[in-house]
């Protein structure tokens, strides 16, 4: 019979042991090891049967053991040293504290809104890359001490757990969680009755959710649980799984996220004294109405206008935008978004039109009757980046169409790339290696790799083997298990034992299964992979994990295509998926991988933070020039693989990429992997390994990520936040609005009327002084209110420029009827071809990029 509700009974610890609860609620112990030894030591056997998780090994300790434990000095000391090293932790100054010291610009608190959160496969939030980053980020802002509060959604299951059936279909389950028995705390009032938070719905309906804690070293991360007494059936449900409906379900789920977790935010700091957030930083576009939130906050506490608002709020957010292609953008019937903020649920001086305008697709290409999570949080945002170089390219010219007038490039979407967080993703055998023969300042500037005499060829290469030997056995024991719950038999698996080998070249693959990541590419040629796989002297194996969407069928069949080929009698001793693709998977997979292939249809991978993963274990990334990869490949820290760009066939462009990865693989990767000097090993393998540890490891930190998020635009936010607010009644916020306002009334009357330039030679030559004026006509406007810039560059053969440069030119004269004259010169300092342009521009300090109100006049 099928339990209708679990829960998990806890033991209560002796007084001598009691801060093992402390212990194992900071969820500091997922990435530090002498913390998990200490459970380990508690109970060996036990611990490894509750999958490391502390809650789970604390809640399942006998009375008798307990008091064993208790009774035990060594124990208790080991106990007591623990927490107050974990106490050291979180008090101690670290580098945000000792950067606010000098820098009091920086914010005090960042509010950081994610739909999915991935710290630990004891605590299944996430599904994916998304969740991972977003756990990596809050794990990196505690090790530097950045004051960040996540908030996202507790899911009662979580997101599925995945099996195989018999003809290697994906099959979905949804264990149900249970709270109590996870690391979280719920947040109580000072009464001791649960926190609550509640959302109007349409239909005189009220969602109410309750308020979890997960503590992530120094960062408290807040998750809101519509599972409570107090709301119908339905609304109970908004928070049952993880990506698990669509439509309406999912437009409740990123209300609870946005404007919940806002009004969660200001209950946790009432109950604990936290200053409230003053940078919002929405991770996707999921969170996005956390800006209509804060908007009526402003609207009915601080009696602002909705435009007044609106500048608020945008110059203290951030966005992140996490995917290069419009599908993978959340969008609402605008009929349905207006059902929760229109009628009965509209409130007072926030008007539904102005909500459904944020989010509204009025550009060229778009639908008028969606609501595009994506744009709201570019409208919503101040500060807007992508998770990548190429990526921010990629989505200026995605989004291009919210800033007419503006070439991509000055379109404001910066970049920050992604990072992982080394102490959560590195094998504790090489970083432990690396912690005995380095120091820490060689270690942080990567130089320490390359000292052999530090760490020798031979150990080096004794770690690799290790790593590789450790993920074979953890895939046979995956393998077994899976084709056991394929209904197969003991008797029939006797072949398992002999599955990979810790000696061969082994390739991992392992992401989610979106079509344009291509998981089955390398099935292109089966019988070309079957050589590679087989070869008699340079054989390869491949490792593969990855779930599909629930709803995505498509997926679903390249999953069953890669695992009829993998269940072949001849290769299946060289390739494997591994069902279930987790953070405990993943946390063996990845230094296990000698090298990390990544084969996307570019330019689609916005970031693909599994690869750096790799390079921090040690491995080597095979991949298209995508992502990260774009920007940090240098040719000796692995293979690009060349790309068809401009092959409008698909299929013919799957054809020439797959050839080019299986040349790769053939007459480069494998023959340097097999290829030993005198003493046996790979010298030439080795230097890679070493320069791949030395250059990709310091940059691929997330660290380095939020330690860029701080400076580049959790800082600048804070400071134009702080600007408008004043001293809390917004003047600069109200003045700013007034501004564009009156702006945009006034815009229809900016021109460009002549432009005049001089004092180049009959042949222009570098070094000469060119002189530009321009005559423009600005209405009522000042020539406060604008900047006259002159646009300079290369220019094509069809006259456009690229690669420009933009100088501000000096107003010079005066005339009737609101003209005026602007000059200023130009020293010409390079050769070819040369073409400039004059534009007009709104200009005021509250802006945080020239194209912001999206206004320019340029020269016809």
């Amino acid at each position: 019979m099928r339990a209708i509700r679990r829960f998990t009974v806890r033991t209560s610890l002796p007084a001598e042991l009691a801060d093992l609860d402390e212990l194992a609620h900071n969820l500091r112990w997922s990435w530090h090891a002498p913390t998990r030894d200490l459970f380990a030591r508690i109970d060996p056997a036990l611990w490894d049967e509750v999958h490391g998780d502390p809650v789970a090994l604390l809640g399942a300790l006998r009375p008798e053991r307990l008091a064993e434990l208790a009774a035990d000095p060594d124990v208790v000391a080991a106990v007591r040293a623990a927490t107050a090293d974990l106490h050291e932790y979180l008090e101690a100054p670290r580098w945000y504290q000792r950067r606010q010291a000098s820098d009091p610009s920086l914010p005090a608190a960042i509010g950081y809104f994610s739909p999915e959160f991935g710290i630990t496969a004891v605590l299944p939030q996430y599904s994916g890359g998304l969740g991972i980053l977003a756990g990596d980020h809050l794990k990196s802002a505690s090790d530097l001490g950045v004051p960040v509060i996540g908030v996202g959604l507790l899911y009662g299951a979580g997101y599925f757990k995945q099996s195989l059936t018999r003809d290697g279909w994906q099959q979905e389950t949804y264990p149900l969680l249970d709270p109590d028995g996870m690391p979280l705390t719920l947040v109580r009032e000072h009464d001791g009755t649960p926190a609550v938070v509640s959302i109007a719905l349409p239909g005189d309906r009220t969602l109410h959710a309750h308020v979890w804690t997960a503590t992530v070293g120094r960062v408290p991360l807040l998750l809101l649980d519509s599972d409570v007494p107090e709301n119908d059936e339905a609304a109970r449900k908004v928070t049952d799984r993880l990506y698990g409906g669509g439509g309406e379900h999912r437009l409740q789920q990123e209300l609870l996220l946005g404007v919940g977790g806002v009004r969660a935010l200001r209950v946790w700091s009432r109950l604990t004294g936290a200053p409230e957030p003053e940078v919002y930083h929405t991770n996707e576009g999921h969170a996005g109405f956390l800006g209509v939130e804060r908007i009526r906050e402003l609207v009915t506490g601080a009696g602002l206008g909705f435009d007044e608002a609106l500048e608020a709020v945008r110059a203290a957010t951030v966005f992140t935008t996490h995917t290069p292609v419009p599908a993978g953008i959340d969008r609402f019937e605008a009929g349905l978004v207006q059902q929760y903020f229109g009628g009965a649920n509209a409130a007072a001086g926030v008007p539904v039109e102005r909500v459904l305008a944020l989010g509204a697709e009025d550009y060229p290409g778009g639908d008028p009757t969606m609501f595009n999570m994506a744009v709201m949080g570019l409208r919503l945002g101040g500060r807007a980046n992508g998770v990548s170089l190429l990526h921010g390219e990629v989505s200026r010219g995605m989004f291009n169409g919210l800033w007419p007038g503006f070439d991509d490039v000055e379109v404001p979407i910066t970049s920050v790339t992604n990072g992982v967080h080394a102490p959560t993703w590195v094998d504790r055998r090489l970083s432990d290696l690396a912690a005995e023969r380095l120091s820490g300042e060689e270690i942080a500037a990567g130089v320490g790799w390359l000292r052999a005499d530090a760490i020798t060829d031979e150990e080096l290469w004794g770690m690799r083997r290790t790593l590789r030997a450790q993920l074979v056995a953890d895939a046979r024991r995956r393998v077994r298990h899976s084709w056991a719950q394929r209904g197969a038999s003991p008797a029939e698996l006797g072949w398992v034992d002999d599955v990979l080998s810790p000696d061969v070249l082994t390739i991992g693959f392992a992401r989610r299964v979106p079509t344009y990541k291509r998981l089955t590419l390398m099935l292109r040629d089966p019988e070309r992979l079957r050589a590679l796989l087989t070869h008699p002297e340079r054989p390869v194996q491949l490792v593969i994990a990855g779930k599909s969407h629930p709803a995505d069928d498509q997926g679903k069949r390249l999953i069953q295509q890669l695992v009829r080929f993998a269940d072949d009698a001849g290769v299946r001793h060289r390739i494997v998926f591994l069902p279930n693709y987790d953070i405990a998977m993943a946390q063996t997979l990845y230094p296990g991988c000698d090298v990390w292939l990544n084969n996307p249809l570019r330019p689609l991978e916005a970031c693909g933070t599994s690869g750096m993963k790799a390079a921090l274990n040690g491995g080597l990334n095979l991949s298209i020039l995508d992502g990260w990869w774009d920007e940090w490949f240098d040719g000796e820290n692995g293979w690009a693989i060349p790309t068809a760009d401009g092959v409008e066939d698909p299929d013919r462009r799957d054809d020439l990429e797959a050839a080019a990865l299986y040349e790769l693989i053939e007459h480069q990767v494998a023959p340097r992997f097999y290829d030993r000097d005198e003493r046996g090993l790979p010298g030439r393998w080795l230097e890679m390994v070493r320069h791949t540890l030395a250059t990709l490891g310091p940059k691929v930190q997330a660290t380095r990520m939020v330690a860029d998020y701080v400076e580049r635009l959790y800082a600048p936010a804070a400071v134009a936040g702080r600007a408008l607010a004043g001293d809390s009644a917004y003047a600069g916020a109200r003045e700013l609005a007034a501004w564009k306002g009156r702006v945009r009334s006034g815009w229809q009357h900016v021109r460009v009327d002549h432009v005049e330039s001089g004092g180049v030679r009959e042949v222009p030559q570098v070094g000469d002084t060119l002189h530009v004026k321009a005559y423009v006509a600005l209405g009522d406007l000042k020539p406060e209110d604008v900047e006259v810039q002159v646009v300079h560059g290369k220019v094509s053969e069809a006259d456009e420029l690229h690669g420009f440069t933009v100088d501000p030119l000096a107003l010079a004269d005066t005339y009737e009827g609101g003209r005026y004259g602007f000059a200023g010169d130009l020293v010409l300092d390079a050769s070819g071809p040369f073409g400039y342009s004059v534009r007009v521009v709104p200009r005021h300090d509250g802006l945080a990029s020239v194209a912001e109100v999206g206004l320019v006049a340029n020269a016809g």
